[in-house]
C-alpha cells in the first residue's frame, strides 16, 4: 500500500475501502472482512445511515489485535441538513457517537449546498481542536473550490469527487494540484455504468498486464496520484481491488485510457437543478443512487 501526504503532512493511504450502499445490517461483518483483507482507510458518511456498523468493525478489528487504532485513516461526513456553524458541530458529535471514536482521520462536507461556509468555520475550530486530523470537501468543481479556498484560513486538504475513465476531470485536478488539495475518487467503476467494464481499450489492457478490467482502472486513477475508495461487499472482489500494487500502466496504456474520457458525470451533476432537488429530496426520502 502507498500513502499520499496531506499538506499538513497527515499520511492518507492511496487506496480505502467505501461503504456507500452498504445496508447497517451487513455493514459490520463487511467493513471487518475489509480490514481484515488490508485495507486501513475506510470512507463513510452520515447520510449512508452505517456509521455505527462502521463503528463496531472498527471495535471488533481493534479488539481482537488484527489492527491498531493509529494504523486506520477514518472518514466520515457531514451531509446538506447538516451545514451550518452549530449544526456542523452537532453532527460532528453525533457521528463520533455512532463510530465510538475520540479523534477522526478525515471529516468532509459532503455537498457543495447548503450553509457550507458556516459549516467550514465549526470544521477549522474542531481541526484547531485536534478533534480531527484533516478536513476536506466533496464534489466541488475547480470554481467551487476555488472560491472555498480563497475565503477561509484554512484551505481544503481533500477533495472527493466523482472520478473514473468516461469522466477524468483534468481541469478539476489541475486546479486541486494548484491549491494543494489532494483529490479523492468515488466511483472510481461508476458502477458500470456507460458500459464501463465492456469498454475494449479496458479490456485489451487488462489481458496485456494479466489483469482485471478493474483493476486497470484503479491502477490508472494511483498512478495519477488519485486516492480510491472502491466498494465491494464479496471478499473475493475486496482482495482483486487490493492487488493493484504489483504491475505498472505504461505511457500507451494510459494514452489510450485519456481516450475514453466523455467529459460528463455518469453519476452526480451537481450544476443540473433537477440533481439539486433529488439531493435535497434526500433527506426526507433517503433513496439516491450517488451521493
Amino acid at each position: 500500500m502507498q500513502y499520499v501526504k496531506l499538506r499538513n503532512h497527515v499520511e492518507m493511504p492511496q487506496e480505502g475501502f467505501g461503504v456507500f450502499q452498504v445496508p447497517e445490517q451487513a455493514c459490520e461483518e463487511v467493513v471487518y472482512q475489509a480490514i481484515q483483507t488490508g485495507y486501513r482507510l475506510i470512507d463513510t458518511a452520515s447520510s449512508y445511515q452505517n456509521e455505527e456498523a462502521v463503528g463496531r468493525a472498527i471495535q471488533r478489528a481493534v479488539s481482537e489485535d488484527l489492527v491498531r487504532r493509529e494504523e486506520l485513516f477514518i472518514t466520515t461526513k457531514a451531509y446538506i441538513q447538516e451545514m451550518g456553524y452549530e449544526n456542523l458541530k452537532e453532527a460532528f458529535a453525533r457521528s463520533m457517537d455512532k463510530l465510538g471514536l475520540d479523534y477522526l482521520d478525515l471529516y468532509l462536507i459532503h455537498m457543495p449546498l447548503g450553509d457550507y461556509y458556516g459549516a467550514w468555520r465549526g470544521m477549522e475550530e474542531l481541526y484547531q481542536e485536534k478533534k480531527i486530523r484533516a478536513i476536506g470537501v466533496c464534489n466541488f468543481d475547480a470554481a467551487r473550490l476555488m472560491d472555498l479556498c480563497y475565503n477561509v484560513k484554512i484551505k481544503p486538504m481533500v477533495d472527493q469527487i466523482e472520478r473514473h475513465p468516461h469522466f477524468q476531470r483534468a481541469e478539476d485536478l489541475a486546479v486541486m494540484r494548484r491549491l494543494g488539495v489532494q483529490p479523492q475518487g468515488w466511483a472510481p467503476f461508476a458502477e458500470g455504468l456507460k458500459g464501463m467494464f465492456t469498454e475494449p481499450v479496458l479490456q485489451e489492457i487488462a489481458a496485456k498486464h494479466q489483469k482485471t478490467t478493474a483493476q486497470v482502472i484503479l491502477r490508472w486513477n494511483i498512478q495519477q496520484g488519485i486516492v480510491i475508495i472502491p466498494k465491494s461487499v464479496h471478499r473475493e472482489r475486496m482482495e482483486e481491488n487490493l492487488a493493484i500494487w504489483d504491475f505498472a500502466l505504461d505511457e500507451e496504456d494510459m494514452g489510450r485510457i485519456s481516450g475514453l474520457d466523455k467529459h460528463c458525470p455518469s453519476m452526480l451533476d451537481c450544476g443540473k437543478p433537477s440533481e439539486i432537488d433529488r439531493l435535497y429530496d434526500y433527506l426526507e426520502n433517503p433513496v439516491l443512487t450517488s451521493l
